[in-house]
């Protein structure tokens, strides 16, 4: 069994939501609010406030503009986000065992 090291495991990505935005725009590319909200099955504040943190560390980035005369919220992965989420997929790899 391969040694558990808990710090090779982002912990900005790690939380549930993060994670799943961060697995949603991986692909996406970008996504507004509404739908990021409605994907991760979040509250508006919720996320918020973890958008907040992932653009804090730097792994996305939001852009405000208008939709006919609705504010609209568009979210996208940066290029350091994605790194850091090949990283954190790369660690969880790492925790599962070889297969023979």
């Amino acid at each position: 069994m391969p040694e558990i090291d808990p710090n090779t495991l982002d912990d900005v990505i790690h939380g549930r939501v993060r994670l799943s935005v961060m697995a949603f725009l991986s692909t996406a590319g970008q996504a507004d609010f509404s739908l990021l909200k409605e994907k991760t099955q979040s509250t508006d504040g919720n996320l918020s406030t973890h958008l907040r943190k992932l653009e804090e560390a730097g792994y996305v980035s939001q852009h405000k503009r208008f939709a006919g005369r609705k504010p609209q919220t568009v979210v996208a992965m940066t290029e350091a986000g994605r790194t850091a989420f090949l990283n954190y997929l790369a660690a969880l790899q790492a925790l599962l065992p070889a297969r023979a």
